[in-house]
Formats: C-alpha cells, sequence, structure tokens
C-alpha cells in the first residue's frame, strides 16, 4: 500500500522539538508533505536558524517516515522562507503552551 501524506503528519506528530513541548507538526514547521512513488518529500522550516536541534530533528523524522510502508526514502528540505512564527503554532499547540490568542489578536 502506498503511503499517503496523512500517514506522514501521524508520525510527524510523534517528533518534537526539544526545547518545547508541542510536536513539530502542531507548531507549524511542516509547510508541504508528497509522497511521490516511494519516497516521502518534505518541506519545512526551523524555530530558529541557530536552532541546536537542526541537526536532529530531521534525523528522526527520516528514521520515523522510514518506517511507513511503502516508504523507502525521506526527503527533507527546509526552507526560511516563509519564516515561522508563533502564529502557525495550532490550536491544539496553543492550549499546550498557554498562549492566548485573544492577547495576541489585541497586540
Amino acid at each position: 500500500p502506498m503511503a499517503t501524506p496523512e500517514d506522514v503528519y501521524a508520525e510527524l506528530r510523534q517528533v518534537y522539538d526539544p526545547e518545547i513541548p508541542v510536536n513539530i507538526v502542531d507548531l507549524g514547521l511542516i509547510y508541504d508533505i508528497k509522497v511521490e512513488g516511494t519516497t516521502a518529500k518534505i518541506t519545512m522550516t526551523l524555530t530558529s536558524q541557530a536552532c541546536p536541534e537542526a541537526r536532529t530533528i530531521p534525523e528522526v523524522m527520516k528514521r520515523r517516515c522510514n518506517t511507513l510502508d511503502g516508504v523507502d526514502e525521506t526527503e527533507i528540505e527546509i526552507v526560511w522562507e516563509p519564516a515561522w512564527g508563533p502564529h502557525l503554532i495550532s490550536e491544539e499547540g496553543r492550549k499546550i503552551l498557554g498562549i492566548d490568542e485573544d492577547a495576541e489578536a489585541e497586540a
């Protein structure tokens, strides 16, 4: 069976930014996922270009995605445009982090 982008998202929800108790999907770090043949192609960003985990997060992502049925290879492209910001965090992520949306809207 072929893996779907949803399958890949499900795996990536198990991957966390070590400094933040929210997974990388809910943080809004994943911009795009395509599955072409047996290759998962992920376009993502990181919370900062100086992120000490910049090396390890993609490695963990690859290990997880490569366990999916139908995925033999995972290609990760890290982009800095559009820049990541707290506005990309999901509602679920905001709850975990205690970010009040009203406070942000008024700011």
